[in-house]
């Protein structure tokens, strides 16, 4: 008689235990890798808007496109209209938010729309499902005019001498970041110190352990984090504002928030 072959239950569980066991090893890689392509699309965005933002300034008398997130301002009589309208939620920080057809809308009435019409660009594929901006423009780069608090960021009249205008009055432009990768959308622009080594906005924690920026000659990277610190505080805090602000304990951390104040104001304090 014929006898039917066939694998044995142990030799069953010791394929399934080998299978598990490739898995637990090969999707940390995979994953890393599916995040590395989403650092890749990042990038890319973050050239392509701002390439737009210099277009913007050359056919703009040379002046910068308003930071601010939403809201029209008037400086020396002419009305800045913002880079994006006003796609964030009243209650941002408690995850509510627009539909995507007004987030759309905002889009399109912001001032860099007739440079940059592709939705896909304002936003990071790794961001917030639903949000439709997750980039900001730094204080510097003609940012929030001022802060509710003038202590804030730094004396007033400083501030107000460092809120950049003018493209070709930018210092070091290789060196100057125009959009962060905050992750979700919030009003404002992107707020950092210039006379305090501790973080206003919280760091921002994308890609693994870091951030991509993009600077004013137009070319975009990604910034990874020395500080522990930097990336947990970035980790535990994201989406949220608390009012205790993340402090550097460590040189690696000092480092982190050091580039990006300078990267902002350039001339800083303290």
């Amino acid at each position: 008689m014929n006898k039917a072959k066939g694998f044995t239950l142990i030799e069953l569980l010791v394929v399934i235990a080998i299978i598990a066991i490739l898995m637990a090893i090969l999707m940390p890689a995979l994953n890393r890798a599916r995040e590395q392509g989403k650092r890749a699309v990042c990038l890319s965005n973050l050239k392509q808007l701002t390439l737009s933002w210099i277009l913007y300034s050359d056919e703009n008398d040379d002046r910068i496109v308003s930071g601010d997130g939403g809201v029209n301002h008037t400086y020396n009589g002419v009305v800045e209209i913002p880079w994006v309208g006003r796609c964030w939620h009243s209650n941002y920080r408690g995850g509510d938010q627009l539909p995507e057809a007004e987030q759309k809308r905002e889009i399109m009435h912001g001032a860099l729309w007739p440079y940059c019409k592709n939705i896909q660009l304002y936003a990071c594929p790794t961001g917030t499902r639903g949000e439709l901006v997750t980039y900001a423009a730094m204080d510097s780069m003609n940012g929030h005019p001022l802060p509710h608090d003038p202590k804030s960021r730094g004396p007033a009249d400083v501030i107000r001498r460092l809120i950049i205008k003018k493209r070709m009055t930018i210092k070091s432009p290789s060196q100057r970041i125009v959009f962060i990768d905050e992750g979700w959308v919030t009003p404002d622009s992107y707020a950092v110190y210039q006379n305090r080594q501790e973080w206003w906005d919280d760091p921002m924690v994308r890609h693994g352990n870091g951030t991509s920026v993009s600077l004013a000659d137009g070319h975009s990277e990604y910034w990874k984090w020395k500080g522990i610190e930097t990336i947990k505080g970035g980790k535990l805090r994201d989406r949220t504002h608390p009012s205790q602000h993340v402090i550097p304990t460590t040189d690696a951390g000092n480092e982190d928030l050091y580039r990006v104040r300078k990267s902002c104001w350039w001339e800083i304090e303290g």
